[in-house]
């Protein structure tokens, strides 16, 4: 018998397996933005993007976890939107778990551009926050044309920022 014929039961049985099931995001027991703590954190700071982001990924690499970049600013408040849920106490181990997160002040996209270049995203960023979801073995996107959803997250509410970011997890 040749070895494709007695692989075909077992490829058959891996297709009647169910796919993964994906990972929720936890309930984050905030109704609205207005209900985040206040100051809203400001996680944008000049510095070494690129060597934060190499240090990054070789954390996530270790700890099989993928980077999410967080292209943004503190002039703008959907990024401090953004850094509230994720800073809140449900998401906050959430987040430490699936990913190791850099974030990068890109100005008024003036500084550190070339991070989203380094990924394919040439010209001017859409908006911001762009969410960058890396593979750390293969430094590749994850999330390629959805980089800029969050862009306008205070026409959401923290649970579905919350849930956009479950479903990049790895």
């Amino acid at each position: 018998m040749s070895p494709w014929k007695a692989a075909l039961p077992l490829l058959a049985a891996c297709a009647l397996l169910p796919a993964a099931a994906p990972v929720a995001a936890p309930r984050v027991g905030i109704a609205s933005f207005e209900a985040l703590p206040k100051p809203l954190p400001l996680p944008y700071h000049a510095g070494d993007a690129k060597a934060a982001i190499a240090t990054a990924r070789a954390r996530a690499v270790k700890a099989h976890k993928r980077v999410l970049i967080d292209l943004g600013g503190n002039w703008c408040l959907d990024c401090r939107l953004l850094a509230g849920v994720m800073e809140s106490p449900k998401m906050r181990p959430f987040v430490a778990r699936h990913f190791e997160v850099v974030t990068v002040d890109v100005g008024r996209f003036d500084q550190n551009m070339d991070v989203p270049a380094s990924y394919g995203i040439t010209g001017r960023l859409a908006g911001v926050p762009a969410v960058l979801i890396v593979d750390p073995k293969t430094n590749k996107l994850v999330n390629a044309g959805r980089e800029t959803a969050l862009a306008d997250a205070r026409a959401m509410t923290p649970q579905a920022v919350a849930d956009w970011l479950a479903q990049w997890v790895g």
